[in-house]
């Protein structure tokens, strides 16, 4: 009886071997590429809304980040991710997202941006991308942003702002595009426009000189995604140049700006992460529209318009979302 219990016990034990080692290889570990200029913004906070959907790292999910001190670092840092072989690359900015696109035709990217998708070429249109890319634009709102400005500051006359990118065609082209609204905007406003070139963060530093130096009577900060990590920076410069300003994160009106109007924090984040739930499950990134915000906020700083001896309309003040005094 000993050796036919032994024998039953072996054969068990070899028999559910195998089956453990499949259940083991059936636990794929999926990995993400993240590609930003500087570090991502979204690297933890997609983390966690991943987390909610069951894609947990360290377990069936991977990150592999990626992050450039120079935009042109991206290209060979997009084609490491690409023999790595990754299963998605979420991307953060234009020019991230461009090297993604240039670097595969193959593997899905998710881009987190500012600009236009269409008019820069990234996808065929908002609703059907096309291709391997989609995701989220939370920029596309700077006509709006002049306007609020404008009604603020009703004598307005001309608006500077930092317009990324260096002297060559390709980036000029760029920059048009990027800001052709804006123009069209200023122009039905009755209001003058005008990009000075920012190529580094090192340029920030003399952008509020340069402005006041065109004759500028306040600045508009569009969301720019190299621009996050200083805006604090940028909003407490524009309140020692005295130039009213306007940027597009209440971290902007908090750190000396006049004021600030953009989309309201972090609804980019479940929106790109139901996208790449849904790509790691099989859909196509051609078949998922581009998404936009669809909320957004204004926030006043009265100690700034004190300083600079600026009374803001009660009717702009009345659609405040927040007011710093």
């Amino acid at each position: 009886m000993k050796r036919l219990a032994f024998a039953l016990l072996l054969a068990f034990v070899l028999l559910a071997a195998p089956l453990a080692a499949g259940a083991q290889q059936g636990e794929r570990v999926y990995r993400i590429g993240l590609l930003s200029e500087g570090a991502h913004p979204l690297s933890k906070p997609i983390a966690e809304a991943l987390r909610e959907l069951g894609w947990i790292e360290g377990k069936n999910l991977k990150f592999e980040r990626r992050s450039a001190d120079r935009g042109d670092q991206l290209p060979s840092l997009a084609a490491e991710l690409v023999r790595l072989k990754v299963d998605l690359i979420l991307t953060n900015g234009t020019r991230a997202a461009r090297a993604a696109k240039e670097a595969t035709k193959a593997i899905p990217i998710v881009f987190n941006l500012g600009e236009d998708p269409v008019a820069n070429g990234l996808v065929a249109s908002f609703a059907r991308p096309g291709g391997n890319l989609t995701g989220f634009v939370i920029g596309l709102y700077d006509e709006k942003a002049l306007e609020v400005l404008k009604e603020a500051l009703p004598a307005l006359r001309r608006v500077a702002y930092p317009a990324p990118g260096g002297p060559g065609a390709d980036e000029r082209r760029a920059r048009a595009e990027r800001f052709a609204g804006l123009h069209a905007a200023a122009r039905a406003l009755g209001v003058e426009v005008q990009g000075i070139p920012v190529q580094g963060p090192s340029d920030l530093d003399g952008f509020f000189a340069a402005a006041r130096r065109a004759g500028a009577d306040a600045v508009l900060v569009a969301n720019i995604a190299w621009f996050r990590p200083y805006l604090e920076r940028i909003g407490a410069a524009s309140a020692k140049s005295r130039l009213p300003a306007i940027g597009y994160d209440r971290q902007f009106a908090e750190s000396g700006g006049l004021l600030s109007y953009g989309p309201m924090p972090l609804q980019n984040v479940p929106r790109l992460a139901a996208q790449i739930d849904k790509i790691l499950k099989g859909a196509k990134p051609a078949d998922l529209p581009v998404e936009q915000p669809t909320k957004f906020e204004l926030a006043i700083n009265l100690k700034t318009a004190k300083a600079l001896g600026l009374t803001i309309p009660p009717s702009v003040l009345g659609r405040a979302d927040q007011v710093i005094e």
